[in-house]
C-alpha cells in the first residue's frame, strides 16, 4: 500500500503546476496560497526522493522523470474519478471548470446547461470567460481554459472536440425602418447602415467578399453582436446576426426579418478541450453541453 505521505492533493498540484507553468497560478486554481502549493510538491520530492521541475525566476521547467511521474500523476487522479462514475456520485466531484463561450452562446442556451451542471455536478465551481472565438481559441491553447464553447474556425488544434450544432443567419431591422427597404436590390442595395461581426471574423470577410467589387453600403462591425441588435432594435441600421440572437426579438415584434437573398454561411459550434490534460468532469461537461445544445435547437426556441 502506498504511504500516506503521497496524497491526492500532492498529485494534483503536481498536475496543476505543470500545466499552468507555476506556482501561483495552481495556487489560484486550486484555491489555495503558493505557500501551500510549493509544500506539496516539496513533500512529494521527499518522498520521491528526487526532483521534479527546475524552478527559474517564476517559471517552472518539468524533470525527465518528473515527467515520467506526471503522466502516471494524470492517471491516478482519472482513477479516482472513474471510482466516483462506478459509484454513480459525480455529487463528490470537486473541482473548478474554466470555461469560455462565446457572445451567441452566452444569449441562448448558456443557463440551461449552467443549471444542468451544477445538478450533476454540485461541487464543481465554474469559471465564466464570454469572449470571441478567436480569444478562446487562443485561451484554450494557452491553457487557460478547460473547455471552450466557440465558433469555427480555429487556428489551434484540440484533441477532444464534440460537436454543437449549427446556428445560421437572419436580416433584421426595426418594424418603422422596414418601409424604407427594398429587398429586391439585395445587400448591395441598402441605404441603411449594416451592423453585423468585427471585422476578423468569417461571417464579416464572407460579407466584404459578396459586396465587392461594386460600391458598399456603409458597413459597421461590431465586437459585440448583442450591441449591434440594440442598435438595429433603435432604427440605426439594418443587422446582419445569428437568428438565435435575436429570436425574442422577432417573436416580440421590436425586430423584423427581411430576405435579402444571401447569407453568410452558418456558424458551426463545437466544445473543445485538450484530451490529455482534461479533468474527467471536463469531457462530461462538454457532453452535456451538446445534449443541452440539441434539446435547445429541438424546441425550437431560437
Amino acid at each position: 500500500m502506498i504511504s500516506n505521505t503521497l496524497t491526492l492533493k500532492q498529485l494534483e498540484a503536481l498536475v496543476w503546476v505543470a500545466d499552468l507553468g507555476s506556482f501561483r497560478k495552481a495556487a489560484a486554481h486550486l484555491g489555495t496560497t503558493q505557500p501551500n502549493i510549493s509544500a506539496r510538491i516539496a513533500a512529494l520530492e521527499a518522498t520521491l526522493g528526487f526532483s521534479l521541475m527546475a524552478r527559474d525566476a517564476g517559471s517552472v521547467e518539468m524533470t525527465p522523470r518528473g515527467l515520467d511521474v506526471l503522466e502516471q500523476a494524470r492517471k491516478s487522479l482519472r482513477a479516482v474519478e472513474g471510482v466516483l462514475d462506478v459509484a454513480a456520485r459525480p455529487d463528490l466531484a470537486e473541482d473548478r471548470l474554466r470555461l469560455g463561450v462565446t457572445e451567441l452562446i452566452a444569449t441562448t442556451w448558456l443557463h440551461d446547461f449552467l443549471r444542468a451542471l451544477r445538478q450533476d455536478y454540485p461541487r464543481v465551481t465554474v469559471e465564466l470567460t464570454v469572449d470571441l472565438s478567436r480569444t478562446l481559441d487562443a485561451e484554450l491553447a494557452a491553457n487557460a481554459l478547460d473547455l471552450a464553447l466557440q465558433n469555427a474556425p480555429f487556428s489551434h488544434a484540440a484533441t477532444g472536440e464534440i460537436t454543437l450544432g449549427s446556428y445560421g443567419y437572419a436580416w433584421v431591422a426595426a418594424p418603422d425602418l422596414m418601409s424604407g427597404i427594398d429587398p429586391s436590390t439585395g445587400v448591395s442595395g441598402m441605404t441603411a447602415p449594416i451592423l453585423t461581426h468585427a471585422r476578423h471574423t468569417q461571417a464579416f470577410q464572407e460579407l466584404q467578399a459578396h459586396l465587392a467589387p461594386g460600391p458598399a453600403p456603409r458597413l459597421v462591425p461590431s465586437s459585440s453582436l448583442n450591441s449591434a441588435i440594440l442598435m438595429a432594435v433603435n432604427g440605426m441600421g439594418v443587422a446582419m446576426v445569428p437568428r438565435a440572437m435575436v429570436a425574442g426579438h422577432l417573436a416580440g415584434g421590436t425586430l423584423a426579418e427581411v430576405d435579402l437573398g444571401w447569407q453568410p454561411e452558418p456558424l458551426d459550434f463545437t466544445a473543445r478541450f485538450h484530451v490529455d490534460r482534461a479533468a474527467g468532469v471536463v469531457r462530461k461537461a462538454a457532453e452535456l453541453a451538446a445534449r443541452v445544445a440539441a434539446e435547445d435547437q429541438l424546441s425550437g426556441s431560437h
